[in-house]
């Protein structure tokens, strides 16, 4: 049986599983523990110069590799061209797009030297999966070398329409990159649609049909694989943990006050500062829920050596203290703003003790905070997922109450409507969900993105371009 090699920016040993993970992190993990396999990627630590030497340890049939970088390699490839250009371009936020020549070299560079650590660790039958926007380079990378192994990639984020891709400079090597994997895998149809209309529209390349182009003398195939989550293990976690330490507190501190819950990393893709202002517009329209609602939004901070994201964290801290300030009483404040981590244990206590689950960003490729809050419910007394359709979570859980995250007044109305629900309308919505949950497993997404990848199509249509 073929091994299956993880390529991401960031590894997550599973020693370290009790440690508060991103949705990628655990997607990637939960989708080698079965078979094994190997996992490269760069290490958390940063060193003054240049070290070759990977580091590796072992846990059960999985092998974690990772790679220091210096702290100049850092601050262009993920600081500058990484998360400075590309993150705010695949999430539309053209405004904030920053580009420096030297950072887009500096993340092309830092792509060639892990490809040139990881070719020598590579087997002839090796399938190599690699992950996200950090990366797009590296098959290209990699193929240089000799590598002639079956490469995927797949995205996590959104991928932005033709004419906002072509506002980056450089856009045209983006698309060749990703031209040098057999299959590139999106969240949703729409941004696979995206990348076909960039393929044919903006580098003249042609469209084979059934998801499938052909540019730069390569031949990809663009497919969408929603990511899931390990629905049941969530479920089971969730009912563990409402009577854990950690539930019971916050039930206390509750004193029978509905819980409205966010959950996100401190970004500005996130829609933060937009619920806050959601829930002043909630107690002014409907006084009614005051005293009776508490709002917690946990945000570990990310990403703070950007200017943009201090300046965020200034506003989101200074629109929970308006909306408290207006509204709070000597024994109870509308908003609880946390900015730290919690392991993935206390949080599905947290998912299945909220009436509200609040999911809004302005954009986001999936949003597994969304599965996570349906699977943590309890099925006799189901809370409401308020959730934003431009993520790609809304494509699958239309059940949920969807809005639009730049109207304010909506998501307030939204919050309302969640609070007033009845139950069996609240089991109705929960059971369709969940049944989406449960069916579009991570598994299944591991599974299907696997299974195209080894796919005859791309052999095929290889062969029949030659014979033309």
């Amino acid at each position: 049986m073929a091994r299956l090699v993880i390529v991401s920016n960031r590894v997550s040993p599973s020693i370290n599983r009790r440690s508060a993970a991103g949705g990628l992190a655990v997607a990637l993990r939960d989708a080698l523990r079965p078979s094994g396999g190997l996992w490269f990627g760069c290490s958390d630590r940063l060193v003054e110069a240049a070290d070759a030497r990977p580091e590796t340890q072992s846990d059960g049939k999985v092998t974690y590799v990772t790679v220091k970088l210096t702290r100049a390699e850092h601050e262009r490839y993920y600081l500058g061209f990484a998360n400075a250009s590309l993150w705010p371009l695949f999430h539309f936020r053209l405004g904030l797009v920053e580009y420096r020549r030297e950072d887009y070299e500096g993340y092309r560079a830092v792509n060639e030297r892990l490809a040139r650590i990881l070719q020598p660790m590579l087997r002839p039958d090796d399938e190599i999966w690699v992950h996200d926007f950090h990366l797009i380079p590296m098959a290209l990378k990699l193929r240089k070398l000799g590598v002639r192994n079956r490469i995927g990639f797949f995205l996590h984020t959104p991928f932005p329409p033709p004419e906002a891709l072509t506002v980056l400079p450089h856009h045209e090597d983006l698309i060749e990159a990703l031209c040098q994997y057999e299959l590139v895998g999106f969240q949703t149809e729409e941004s696979a649609s995206a990348f076909g209309g960039a393929v044919t529209g903006v580098v003249g390349g042609k469209e084979l049909g059934g998801g499938v182009f052909e540019a730069f003398g390569r031949i990809v195939a663009a497919r969408a694989f929603p990511i899931g989550i390990d629905a049941a293990g969530f479920a089971a976690a969730a009912e563990k943990a409402i009577t854990s330490p950690e539930t019971w507190r916050l039930k206390e501190s509750l004193a029978d006050r509905d819980l409205i819950l966010g959950i996100d990393r401190l970004d500005y893709s996130k829609g933060i500062a937009n619920r806050f202002e959601a829930i002043e517009g909630l107690l002014t329209r409907w006084p009614e829920h005051r005293r009776r609602i508490s709002y917690l939004q946990i945000a570990p901070h990310s990403r703070g050596e950007l200017r943009q994201y201090r300046a965020l964290r200034r506003e989101i801290e200074g629109a929970a203290g308006r909306v408290n300030g207006k509204y709070a009483e000597f024994d109870w404040a509308p908003i609880r703003y946390v900015n730290r981590a919690f392991s993935r244990g206390v949080l599905a206590g947290f998912c299945r003790l909220a009436r509200i689950g609040l999911v809004t960003p302005m954009r986001d490729g999936m949003n597994l905070v969304a599965k996570e809050y349906v699977a943590a419910q309890d099925p006799r007394q189901p809370g409401v997922l308020v959730l934003s359709r431009f993520a790609g979570a809304a494509h699958e859980l239309g059940t949920a109450l969807l809005v639009n995250p730049i109207d304010v007044d909506e998501i307030a109305a939204a919050i309302h409507r969640g609070l007033e629900m009845p139950v069996d309308e609240r089991r109705e919505r929960w059971k369709a969900m969940m049944e989406t949950v449960s069916r579009n497993t991570v598994v299944t997404w591991r599974d299907g993105f696997l299974a195209a990848l080894r796919g005859p199509s791309h052999a095929v249509l290889m062969r029949a371009r030659a014979s033309r």
